[in-house]
């Protein structure tokens, strides 16, 4: 996908810049009177609404780093169809949110706000139907270097054993010191499930009750992986299946409580 990050404002450049370089193949667009001049920058003057009628034309997906009521103003006269627009994510300057805007489904804006939340710690919002109503999030553990066939088998295995299907899973959450693991992202990526990457210190803070693991403290310093990430994944999460070892990977099962 042709990315284009688009910042306006000091602090937002620092976020897309962290975006930009996590995603690789995108482009940067930083307003030339913030003095800028980095050489992987592109840099544009005038108004905003000009800069992204180009932008609709020549790029799949536009992440922008500012409030989304700027967004919602600026792309309103360029929208024409969910086959035709690009997907468009919106992340606020304080990093905590990467808003899935425009084109969810058919144009990836789905699946690239998880990409982006994943880059800078953030969390994904998505509100198409067909995701929102699923509750099942996956807690994982594994080992360096797991191969994708032992973490897809554990999935899968592990979800029949409570009589769920693949299609019933919101997300698969592990922790942050996962990243860049290919194994991983190779196995969510092929079963179609979005990663979500929990930050250790949310682990280290988090005060439900989940089964504490000696050999996990002294690996990477947390009590657990699995469990407390299955938890913190989802909204008023209660485990339904405990930690459960299967092929090496350590998965939990929790179910989301919206009522």
């Amino acid at each position: 996908m042709k990315i284009a990050v688009v910042v306006i404002t000091d602090q937002g450049e620092k976020v897309g810049r962290k975006i930009h370089q996590a995603l690789g193949e995108s482009k940067l667009f930083v307003p030339a009177r913030l003095g800028k001049d980095k050489e992987s920058d592109i840099l544009f003057e005038g108004r905003l609404r000009d800069l992204v009628k180009e932008l609709f034309a020549e790029f799949e997906g536009i992440v922008f780093c500012m409030a989304l009521g700027i967004v919602v103003r600026v792309i309103a006269p360029y929208l024409k169809d969910k086959y035709q627009d690009p997907a468009i994510v919106v992340v606020d300057e304080a990093a905590r949110f990467a808003i899935s805007t425009l084109s969810g489904h058919e144009g990836g804006a789905n699946k690239l706000a998880y990409a982006v939340a994943n880059s800078i710690g953030a969390q994904a919002i998505v509100t198409t139907a067909s995701e929102t109503n699923k509750k099942i999030i996956v807690g994982l553990g594994c080992r360096k270097k797991a191969k994708k066939e032992d973490i897809k088998r554990a999935i899968t295995e592990g979800l029949k054993m409570r009589g769920l299907s693949l299609g019933e899973v919101m997300r698969i959450a592990t922790v942050e010191i996962k990243k860049n693991e290919t194994g991983l992202e190779e196995a969510c990526a092929e079963l179609g499930v979005p990663l979500t990457f929990v930050p250790c210190y949310k682990i280290a803070n988090f005060g439900g009750k989940y089964q504490k693991s000696d050999l996990v403290r002294k690996k990477i310093g947390l009590d657990g992986v699995s469990e407390p990430c299955a938890l913190l994944a989802g909204r008023r999460a209660k485990l339904i299946l405990p930690k459960t070892v299967i092929c090496g990977v350590t998965i939990a099962i929790a179910r989301e409580d919206c009522t």
